[in-house]
């Protein structure tokens, strides 16, 4: 079994988002300890998705980020997501704090679906 690094991080929600995302996680039955597992389950899927960068881009039009989430990524996943930033920026050159929109989109896209 190979033993991947986890980094942590942390990113700022709306309060009414962070509880649907707290509720959805009791829900999907990863329990209290399963957010960080729900969450990079959630930017993967967002990461096969060919039009990412859009839902990215809108994701930076939330305000109120009042609540604070920590996660623990897997560094594999975190190399994923910077280059996944590389490629949001060629399209949305002035798109700002693009890894904590990516993380945010992820988590609506799959609230959504």
């Amino acid at each position: 079994m190979i033993i991947q690094k986890k980094v942590m991080t942390s990113i700022k929600l709306q309060k009414n988002l962070h509880r649907r995302l707290q509720q959805q996680i009791i829900e999907d039955g990863y329990g209290m300890r399963g957010k960080s597992k729900w969450i990079i389950e959630s930017i993967e899927a967002l990461l096969t998705l060919p039009d990412y960068p859009t839902l990215v881009d809108i994701a930076e039009d939330m305000d109120q980020l009042s609540d604070m989430v920590s996660i623990r990524l897997p560094e594999g996943l975190m190399l994923r997501i910077e280059q996944a930033v590389v490629q949001v920026r060629k399209q949305y050159p002035t798109i700002e704090g693009v890894k904590s929109n990516l993380i945010r989109a992820s988590i609506m896209q799959r609230l959504l679906r």
